[in-house]
């Protein structure tokens, strides 16, 4: 009996343990994040005064890859300015159906590029795009909400292309980027102007650039450049700070 009671107060112990970790796991999610009633296309769930969009899934793969996209978008300048060299290693997360990953791909030869996704489908894709093209410096990763689950401290450049607005849990994403990017690393974020009306995207889908430098800033890192060159997208070079 003795032996039994034991027991009944081990696991009686643990489920007290288990159940304030997870009401401190909640509480501390709770200031950092506030709720509201979901907007159109909105999750309701806000971060530094910015409502979080839904995802786009990956069966949105053939917008991506639309054909008037490097029109509308000035994908060869976007590329053309981007910070790196040869050797540099970047970081494509959100990287989709691999448009730019597979577009990077060729300007770090001697470099690589860590194209990440939290979906399944997104991850085979490249994976089989990187086989059919024979790519070999392309690494597909399986990211989670949290984390992109990069090595650390190895990344030169994070970039995510109209991605940023959808992450579920910003805070946690860049802490993780920051621990992943070398002490000179930077991040860039290309967004669809929200400073800007006739751009025709859904609003959560769109950033101001004050909000986007309001949340990096609070993670550690910098605005350092603004490329005020692309049609419809800013171009926001954030550099990692102590």
């Amino acid at each position: 009996m003795k032996n039994i009671a034991s027991i009944i107060l081990l696991v009686l112990t643990s489920f007290l343990g288990l159940s304030c970790q997870a009401q401190s796991s909640k509480s501390n999610s709770d200031d950092i994040y506030k709720y509201k009633d979901p907007s159109w296309d909105g999750t309701g769930k806000v971060y530094l005064g910015r409502e979080i969009s839904h995802v786009m899934g990956f069966a949105g793969k053939e917008w991506l890859e639309r054909a008037e996209r490097e029109r509308e978008e000035g994908i060869a300048l976007a590329l053309e300015n981007l910070p790196i060299d040869s050797k540099s290693v970047v970081a494509d997360i959100g990287a989709g159906s691999g448009y730019y990953t597979f577009r990077i791909s060729p300007l770090v030869p001697e470099g690589k590029v860590y194209a990440v996704d939290i979906q399944d489908d997104a991850v085979t894709y490249i994976k089989q795009q990187s086989e059919k093209l024979g790519v070999e410096n392309v690494i597909p990763i399986k990211g989670t909400e949290t984390t992109p689950n990069l090595p650390k401290g190895v990344i030169d450049l994070v970039i995510m292309v109209d991605v940023y607005h959808e992450l579920s849990y910003p805070q946690e994403m860049l802490s993780a980027i920051y621990e992943s990017l070398k002490p000179d690393g930077k991040i860039l974020l290309l967004e669809y102007k929200g400073e800007d009306p006739t751009i025709n995207i859904k609003p959560l889908h769109k950033m101001t650039e004050r909000q986007a430098k309001k949340e990096l800033k609070a993670n550690g890192f910098e605005l350092v450049e603004n490329g005020n060159f692309l049609p419809i997208q800013h171009y926001l070079i954030f550099e990692k700070r102590d």
